[in-house]
């Protein structure tokens, strides 16, 4: 996949998860997204990551390794295809997930 193809993928695919959250979250997700917030994001980026690996502990917890790689892909071009992809593939899953529900 091309750099320009898994980035607008990935473009697309944070912009519904902006869509998809509750507004003041979604707001600030794209607050960060912005270039000037770089400084904050990185950081913030990486303290969730680590807060994800170290899930065991009772505050932190496994959601945080996914947002972090999400806000660290925004700066990191490489991940971009792979989180994409994740991206596309759980909300598939979470779709099919709720119409088995609502069939039963």
């Amino acid at each position: 996949m091309t750099d320009d193809k898994s980035s607008s993928r990935f473009r697309r695919a944070f912009d519904r998860i902006e869509r998809d959250v509750p507004g003041p979250v979604g707001r600030f997700f794209a607050a960060l997204r912005t270039p000037g917030a770089m400084l904050v994001r990185i950081p913030l980026a990486i303290l969730l990551v680590l807060g994800g690996i170290f899930s065991i502990l009772p505050v932190l917890g496994l959601w945080m390794l996914p947002l972090g790689l999400l806000l660290l892909a925004v700066d990191v071009p490489f991940l971009r295809g792979p989180l994409a992809g994740a991206i596309v593939r759980a909300r598939r899953w979470w779709r099919n997930r709720r119409q088995k529900r609502a069939r039963r």
